[in-house]
């Protein structure tokens, strides 16, 4: 058996409409993981789809509680076939996000699969399931191309909290380190940079948010009769956020600007393509920080979003002044940024900015992670996609969006390698979330490649085991 001969394998898989039927009945379990009764049907997915699945490749499954109340639990799978071999850890999750029925086209529905053309459609076919079975997909294809063998070792956790910030991954990695250890981490979760490119990434900008309120007094006033004599909550948090970011998405405050940021990672990443492609909203090239491209502004600087404001009724608003108002601003940010006790320090920021009413609370985020481009499995893993395709991958630092990749990479401490299946225009976390077949596709024929390539003798991914 060949090398080939596992990628046709995992084209045959799609192309024999197993795939699309392997997916259909994920798709059907409502795994929404937000919703408060869904610890039942996260275990059920766990148990009777992801282990079962693992079960037939030769994998040992073991299901664990959640350390976090009403989270979903976690899947640890492990196939073992040699104490001298090189391990591999696979992550993937099996929640989705709410369905959103109602507001789906016509024809549609979240907890159904629907093929129309080159798009799946359904809850969970880009995020995370449809990534999820094609590397399981894939696995199977390298496992039969060697005549039952990989050539490594693999552990595969599957979490299923990670629509709701994976409360409890980074406790439950470091309890179960041990069940864990590995020498390389590989996942596939997010976008490629585009449809028709292979992408891989290297880690994720970190997530925090802040809760800016302000509570003034008790119940609101008339605009007339007391406007210009009460401080209105609205005005004083519109001045607050201004502090935080200008007109244009600048980030004003050295608090949450990124310290230094490698000019490798900013060369790395200049010349790659964002936006531009169908169903993306058009770039505008005067927002953000100013002297960085497109690119730059998403792959290796922070962003600063108002997700969300309050102050007073906007659809039926009365002549009064407000008693309260509130705003929710999220910061994607890079490795080097210094988030210590950043409650504080903006709480300290609006009072020397003569705001002294605005409060703050800053929850727990998700931590910035960048594997080193010139790490060895770096170069392994690109030449490997190159060989697939014949198209030389596009290589982030990290990605735009966020993963708990912190859990792998700082915890576990892991080499973490990301291979993503889907695309940005793939309506994930909105109503209409597909899936594109022909990324589907190649996907399994790019991880069948990969899962051999790792298998091989001094393949050049372990350089600590050689």
């Amino acid at each position: 058996m060949t090398r080939q001969d596992a990628i046709d394998r995992a084209s045959a898989y799609y192309d024999d409409g197993s795939f699309v039927q392997d997916l259909a009945r994920k798709v059907a379990y409502r795994t929404a993981s937000e919703a408060d009764d869904s610890v039942g049907e996260l275990r059920a997915f766990l148990e009777k789809e992801a282990a079962a699945e693992l079960e037939a490749l030769g994998f040992r499954c073991a299901l664990f509680d959640n350390p976090v109340p009403a989270c979903g639990p976690y899947l640890i799978a492990e196939r073992e076939e040699g104490a001298a071999l090189p391990t591999v850890l696979l992550y993937g999750h099996g929640d989705v996000i709410q369905g959103q029925d109602a507001s789906w086209k016509p024809g549609l529905s979240p907890w159904q699969l629907v093929v129309d053309g080159d798009r799946i459609y359904g809850r969970g076919t880009a995020d995370n399931k449809g990534q999820l079975t094609v590397n399981v997909g894939a696995l199977r294809a390298a496992i039969a191309a060697r005549g039952g063998a990989l050539g490594f070792n693999i552990r595969c956790i599957i979490e299923t909290a990670e629509e709701r910030g994976s409360p409890g991954l980074n406790a439950f990695c470091q309890a179960h380190a041990q069940e864990l250890k590995a020498d390389l981490f590989i996942a596939s979760d997010g976008p490629r940079l585009n449809a028709r490119t292979p992408t891989l990434f290297l880690g994720s900008r970190g997530i925090q948010n802040f809760e800016l309120s302000l509570d003034l007094r008790e119940g609101a006033h008339h605009s007339g009769n007391w406007g210009g004599l009460l401080r209105n909550p609205g005005t004083v948090l519109a001045a607050a956020i201004h502090s935080l970011v200008d007109a244009r998405g600048a980030i004003q405050t050295p608090l949450l600007r990124p310290g230094h940021v490698p000019a490798s990672v900013r060369d790395s990443v200049r010349a790659l393509p964002v936006g531009g492609n169908a169903g993306d909203p058009v770039v505008d090239e005067d927002w953000g920080e100013p002297g960085l491209n497109a690119a730059e502004r998403v792959f290796a600087w922070n962003t600063l979003e108002v997700l969300g404001l309050e102050c007073g009724n906007v659809r039926k608003p009365i002549g009064a002044i407000a008693p309260t108002a509130k705003a929710v601003l999220q910061l994607r940010y890079v490795v080097g940024t210094d988030l210590e006790d950043i409650e504080a320090r903006l709480q300290r920021h609006f009072i020397d900015a003569g705001l002294p009413w605005v409060q703050v609370k800053a929850p727990t985020g998700m931590a910035a992670t960048r594997l080193d481009p010139d790490h060895a499995a770096v170069a392994q893993a690109a030449k490997s996609i190159q060989a697939t395709t014949g198209m030389a991958p596009a290589i982030l630092p990290n990605l735009g969006g966020t993963i708990p990749n912190d859990a792998f990479s700082e915890v576990l401490g892991l080499p973490t390698l990301w291979v993503p299946h889907s695309y940005p225009a793939c309506s994930q976390h909105a109503p209409n979330e597909h899936l594109l077949g022909s990324v589907a596709r190649q996907g399994l024929q790019i991880m069948a490649g990969l899962f051999w390539d790792l298998g091989e003798p001094d393949s050049g991914f372990f350089p600590a085991a050689d």
